[in-house]
């Protein structure tokens, strides 16, 4: 078979797949979209947990992730203002944010949002701020809480 047969012969199914495709992507009867919603990103009501401060985040822009909550430290010194303790879910679309210690932010690496350390957007396409998670320190012992 030559090559333009073997192409030809190929158009009918590869229209009839692309069709159903389209169909399924389309709106529906009523002007809606087929497209599903994202449901709401909920941030952890209840967290209670307890870090080590002498064996985890020991240098400034250091950070860990526990119970849906990101723990970054942003200065020296074991104070609460040395910290802080946001929800990790990007309120865009819920994926895991990272902490820049280079700009000292919160980067949702799947879209490109920006929070500040307080938990507020700095850049979008996320518009809501993350939740801020009580901390207290007693010596080298760190317990957050919401």
């Amino acid at each position: 078979m030559k090559r333009r047969q073997f192409l030809g012969s190929l158009g009918s199914p590869v229209l009839a797949v692309c069709a159903v495709c389209m169909g399924a992507c389309s709106k529906s009867s009523d002007g809606s979209s087929s497209t599903p919603t994202i449901p709401p990103i909920i941030p952890p009501a209840s967290v209670d947990f307890t870090i080590n401060l002498s064996t985890s985040l020991t240098t400034v822009g250091s950070s860990l992730v526990q119970d849906g909550v990101i723990v970054a430290r942003l200065a020296v010194g074991n104070t609460v203002s040395s910290f802080t303790a946001l929800q990790v879910a990007c309120t865009h679309e819920g994926t895991a944010i990272n902490f820049n210690s280079g700009t000292g932010d919160f980067v949702c690496p799947n879209h490109g949002s920006r929070f500040s350390t307080s938990g507020t957007v700095t850049n979008g396409p996320a518009s809501s701020a993350l939740k801020k998670y009580n901390m207290v320190i007693t010596g080298s012992s760190m317990k957050v809480t919401a």
